[in-house]
């Protein structure tokens, strides 16, 4: 693991504050690992917010919500954030004063629901992984194997994006029981909360509220990539998931801290996965934010409203190292988006690729235990088999060996390539 420049600075004292809502929503029906959704509306319907309006038979999937009181003018393909393009519905907003009929769950209902019942809100809200892997929710509170610890992901650890750290100090309370819900679900007896050093003031806020003996916070120094899954067991439990197993085959389960709150929203107050905060910063912003949105929202409307004051030479989804640089400014917000970074030119330099020199450093930094250079190698060369031996599925694509490479390689790159290839 490594150390980057954090530029937690731009948004990290910026309290959340909610994106006006935009004229038209172009919602993705693949926001999820799995089967993308069917749609459940045609064009001329009217949607409420919160309504279901895509779904699809699979065991891998989650269902998608309107995030807006509208009428359907169009399902069409749309620039998508991850996927290039993809099918979404369009929805014109209608009455933005209207508000869902939610049936709120007092502490004496949610007290009663069973794990299962829970589970099933969880699914019927299309709660996802909110870090960045979109895996749906109520898949991951059914693992194949017993578990005995659930470790809360606090750690945040890209530069720049503050998504999580400003909902663990403004809704601390919300986390906290959204964490009882996902442990009454697993049955588990451990859990950790994993919060990066760099955050005292989530640390602090935290450690005033947690509630009951058998959570423990953890706190641990802020190094890149400590959020990832595996490096975070490592870290917390100090035990490794072997090559080829996942967490639960430890006992373990991790989630995020947006989707616990997610999950908190879901039981308590019968609310749909519609919207999300967003950090948008960036040097060449006059105003950066961390931002209340709608899912769906056109990205170029968040940029908009956080004044941007040259235009930008690259758009990131995401952070710097994991992010998804974007084509066009029309990609909507997704369930998984936690960023909108702006890069200026000088920042957005491609240095010149240069051979590579043996000397080893993506090998030593590599915090999957792999030798990109050799599955560059074997990339370059198209000898998928050999990509795959030295370990390419393994790799989280963190982006640590492009970054620590003197030579400049586009080490990620091939990788994700080679993934690429084997998958099709």
């Amino acid at each position: 693991m490594v150390r980057l420049e954090e530029n937690k600075f731009y948004t990290e004292d910026k309290a959340i504050e909610s994106l006006p809502l935009a004229r038209k929503f172009y919602i993705p029906l693949s926001q999820h690992l799995g089967k993308a959704c069917v749609p459940l509306v045609k064009v001329g319907d009217s949607v409420s917010i919160g309504q279901r309006i895509g779904s699809v038979e699979a065991h891998v999937y989650a269902p998608v919500h309107s995030p807006i009181c509208g009428k359907v003018i169009a399902i069409a393909d749309w620039p998508h954030p991850a996927l290039g393009r993809a099918k979404a519905i369009v929805i014109e907003s209608g009455d933005s004063s209207s508000l869902p009929a939610v049936n709120y769950r007092s502490e004496d209902t949610v007290n009663k629901l069973s794990a299962e019942d829970i589970k099933k809100i969880i699914f019927d809200c299309g709660i996802v992984g909110m870090g960045g892997a979109s895996f749906p929710t109520h898949i991951k509170l059914n693992p194949p194997n017993p578990v005995d610890t659930l470790i809360i992901n606090g750690a945040e650890c890209e530069p720049y994006l503050n998504a999580d750290y400003r909902l663990m100090l403004e809704k601390t309370q919300e986390i906290i029981k959204g964490i009882e819900l996902v442990t009454r679900c697993l049955g588990v007896k451990k859990v950790f909360i994993a919060i990066e050093d760099n955050k005292p003031e989530a640390i602090k806020a935290f450690s005033c509220q947690l509630p009951v003996a058998g959570f423990q916070i953890k706190v641990l120094e802020s190094y890149y990539p400590q959020g990832g899954e595996k490096q975070l067991i490592k870290s917390v439990l100090n035990k490794e998931v072997p090559r080829g197993k996942l967490p639960f085959d430890l006992g373990v389960v991790v989630h995020n801290v947006a989707t616990v709150f997610a999950v908190y929203e879901a039981v308590y107050l019968n609310k749909p996965l519609y919207e999300r905060v967003v950090t948008v910063a960036g040097s060449i912003l006059k105003n950066p934010k961390n931002l209340l949105v709608r899912i769906g929202t056109p990205i170029k409307e968040l940029i908009e409203f956080c004044s941007p004051q040259e235009d930008p030479a690259k758009i990131i989804i995401g952070g710097p190292m994991m992010g998804i640089a974007q084509y066009s400014t029309d990609a909507s917000v997704i369930k998984s988006t936690n960023g909108v970074l702006l890069l200026s030119k000088r920042e957005a330099v491609c240095l010149e690729e240069e051979y590579c020199i043996r000397c080893g450093a993506c090998v030593r930094e590599c915090p999957a235990g792999l030798m990109p250079c050799m599955i560059n190698l074997a990339s370059e060369r198209s000898i998928w088999q050999e990509a795959i031996n030295y370990g390419a599925m393994d790799c989280i694509e963190c982006g640590v060996c492009s970054y620590v490479c003197p030579s400049n390689r586009r080490l990620v790159q091939s990788i994700k390539r080679a993934k690429l290839e084997v998958n099709r």
